[in-house]
């Protein structure tokens, strides 16, 4: 090796990389800041939009089991891999509206945020917006990893849930999961099929690196060898790699093996089966599987890669399931839903809702909607906004991105414009779940609430700015301000002189003091 590298690794199968540990440390060790740093991007899998879509799918398929009589017993929907917890809280915000809006008799539920970082858990346990639904038990948490994981013990019910023990289906969620977790990778040519080994290295000294460092600077080299193929204790395994060899001409393969493993686990949690939905990035058809190069791993603080839909697909049918993937071509985004479940075809609402919010219009297409907009933000008026941040389903981080272009056009509009405004902003802190990123949304919408003459509005979201930020000059100082519109001289004059005691080098508080109260 070229002495200005440093070896890592040497060479080791793809699936027993140290490259994986690296990935599970990063995100052990960065907790909730791998999100709130914007380190690893979650937006575009954990949407206002992708939440709502997840929650019509969800209340399809207990409508179904309500269909069957099936409402007695309690169905558990399991996160895995919850990250920083805003896809679990877009969910059932938008699940709990669906069902005030039904007066069908459902089954109860509770939704479980999984995670490997104790202290993703430990925000999860102590966040305030979760707080009311673990009080009225449809939320709890619990470890659960994916590899060896083969049961449940809920921490906040202190309920142990094990193996074959649930009597209505479990529901799974893994989103921008599979990405994550090893995967086998082979190359298919010749009808052979050969493993694949990969060296880690890197130009810097190591030594004083961590887990995100490490991933960010690495080097991979790939290795082919045609060496017996693993011979998997599950034989429908077998038989999907096998198949391969028919159906692939040439192509570097990612075979995942463990996220197959996984399902299992989780399915065998019930004695009623599993319906396991996925968001990622990935192919389901075979055709789209041809001619892949050497994989790019994508990094992002931690890295990823693509999802082998089709077998996981596979993997389902040859069970007796029914697999259900978009019919119509996608660019970034696949959701698909699983159903390793008797007579599936018999869920009529889940399939029903599958076409309607998957396969009419979803994700993907929201973001190539998404992708649009952007471009042409200069030129959207306050109503192309507006029908904006609606198709968003009041989506807080797409609302951020336009807030500049909306406060440009606030400035010229009419009555009902600025009342829509009003309802959206509500709407769009309604949505908002913090996870201790650094912009500061409440402040932003105080300020936005102030320039449209809303200052009872504006004063009520400068007080939530204090709530997440603390106090800041500024707070004080548009707080003051709002007092003083709404000619209300005893509160303007408490928070000046707050505000001057907290920051007393801030030079705007004189001009507060020098206005007419008269």
């Amino acid at each position: 090796m070229d002495s200005a590298h440093f070896e890592i690794e040497p060479d080791h199968l793809f699936s027993k990389s140290k490259i994986w540990q690296l990935n599970r440390d990063f995100y052990q060790k960065k907790g909730p800041s791998a999100f709130s740093e914007e380190l690893v991007p979650h937006n575009l899998t954990s949407s206002s939009y992708v939440g709502r879509t997840y929650a019509e799918l969800i209340f399809g398929f207990l409508k179904d089991l309500s269909s069957k009589g099936k409402v007695v017993d309690k169905v558990y929907i399991l996160e895995l891999g919850a990250g920083h917890g805003r896809l679990a809280f877009h969910i059932l915000v938008h699940l709990e509206r669906l069902i005030l809006r039904t007066n069908i008799h459902l089954p109860p539920y509770c939704y479980i945020l999984s995670d490997i970082a104790e202290d993703n858990l430990s925000f999860f346990q102590s966040h305030p917006q979760f707080k009311t639904y673990f009080k009225r038990g449809v939320l709890d948490l619990t470890y659960f990893d994916a590899i060896e994981g083969k049961d449940l013990y809920l921490r906040h019910s202190k309920k142990h849930i094990k193996p074959q023990e649930l009597n209505q289906p479990i529901i799974a969620i893994a989103n921008y999961f599979f990405d994550s977790i090893p995967s086998e990778l082979f190359l298919v040519r010749n009808d052979e099929i050969s493993t694949c080994s990969i060296s880690l290295s890197m130009k810097s000294n190591p030594e004083q690196m961590d887990s995100e460092a490490l991933i960010k600077n690495l080097e991979i080299k790939y290795k082919n060898a045609i060496v017996p193929i693993p011979e998997y204790t599950n034989p429908i395994i077998n038989q999907i790699l096998s198949e391969y060899k028919k159906q692939i001409k040439e192509t570097y393969l990612f075979f995942p093996v463990m996220s197959m493993l996984c399902i299992d686990n989780v399915k065998n949690l019930s004695k009623n089966g599993l319906f396991l939905l996925s968001l990622d990035k990935g192919y389901h058809l075979i055709h789209d599987l041809e001619n892949k190069p050497l994989p790019d791993v994508v990094t992002h603080g931690s890295f990823s890669i693509w999802v082998n839909y089709h077998a996981l697909g596979s993997f389902c049918e040859q069970q007796g399931g029914k697999s259900i993937f978009p019919s119509y071509s996608t660019f970034n985004l696949e959701l698909g839903a699983l159903m390793f479940l008797e007579n599936s075809h018999s869920y009529t609402e889940t399939l029903g809702a599958y076409e309607t919010f998957v396969n009419d219009f979803g994700a993907d297409d929201f973001n190539t909607i998404k992708q649009l907009s952007f471009a042409n933000v200069s030129r959207l008026t306050t109503q192309e906004l507006l029908a904006h941040f609606r198709l968003s389903a009041y989506d807080s981080t797409y609302f951020i991105l336009m807030l500049p272009r909306l406060k440009q056009v606030s400035g010229s509009i009419t009555f009902n414009e600025r009342t829509r405004i009003l309802e959206t902003i509500h709407k769009i802190w309604a949505m908002y779940f913090y996870i201790g990123e650094i912009f500061d949304l409440p402040y932003a919408l105080g300020g936005l609430f102030y320039d449209l003459g809303y200052y009872d509005e504006a004063l009520t979201y400068f007080k939530h700015s204090v709530s997440l930020h603390g106090h800041k000059a500024d707070t004080y100082y548009n707080t003051a301000l709002s007092h003083y519109q709404l000619r209300q001289d005893k509160l303007f004059y408490e928070i000046l002189v707050e505000g001057k005691n907290a920051f007393p080098e801030y030079t705007l508080f004189q001009d507060l003091a020098n206005l007419d109260l008269s």
